[in-house]
C-alpha cells in the first residue's frame, strides 16, 4: 500500500503562514488558524506541505485502508480557503444556513474570503465538528 502523503510533519505552522501570498490570503489564513486554536484549545500542526490541522485521530475503512488525520484543519488554496470539516455536513444544516457564501465537498468547506461569511457561525461550525470528531476517537 502506498504511503500517505498527508501526515503530520515537524514544519512550523508560523513559517508556513508567513509565506502565504497575497497578503489578504495570509491575513485570513492567520485569522482562521486563531479561530481554530480557540475552538479546539490545541496548537496547530502542519500536515503535509500545505495543510494546518488540529488534533488527530486514527481511521480505518472497511476496505482495510487506514491512517491518521486531523480532527479539523484548513489550507489556504489558490482559489479558496479550504476548511476541513471531517464529519461532513449532514448534521450542520442550521449552521450552514446562516454561514453566508460558500461551497462544500464531502468534508471540505470552500470560502473565497472571510468577508463572504459570518465568522461567528464559522466558529460554531468548527467547534461542533471538532467535538463530534473527538467523540469518534
Amino acid at each position: 500500500m502506498a504511503e500517505l502523503k498527508t501526515k503530520q510533519t515537524e514544519a512550523r505552522v508560523e513559517d508556513f503562514l508567513a509565506g502565504i501570498t497575497p497578503e489578504k490570503k495570509r491575513e485570513e489564513a492567520i485569522a482562521i488558524c486563531e479561530l481554530m486554536k480557540k475552538a479546539t484549545k490545541l496548537e496547530p500542526k502542519m500536515w503535509g506541505a500545505s495543510m494546518v490541522g488540529f488534533g488527530s485521530y486514527h481511521y480505518k475503512y472497511a476496505s482495510g485502508h487506514e491512517g491518521d488525520t486531523f480532527l479539523v484543519g484548513f489550507s489556504p488554496r489558490k482559489q479558496n480557503l479550504t476548511l476541513y470539516i471531517m464529519p461532513g455536513f449532514d448534521n450542520y444544516e442550521a449552521l450552514l444556513s446562516k454561514l453566508g457564501k460558500y461551497k462544500t465537498g464531502k468534508s471540505c468547506l470552500y470560502i473565497h474570503s472571510l468577508d463572504d461569511i459570518d465568522v461567528s457561525t464559522l466558529r460554531a461550525l468548527i467547534q461542533r465538528a471538532f467535538t463530534d470528531m473527538k467523540k469518534r476517537k
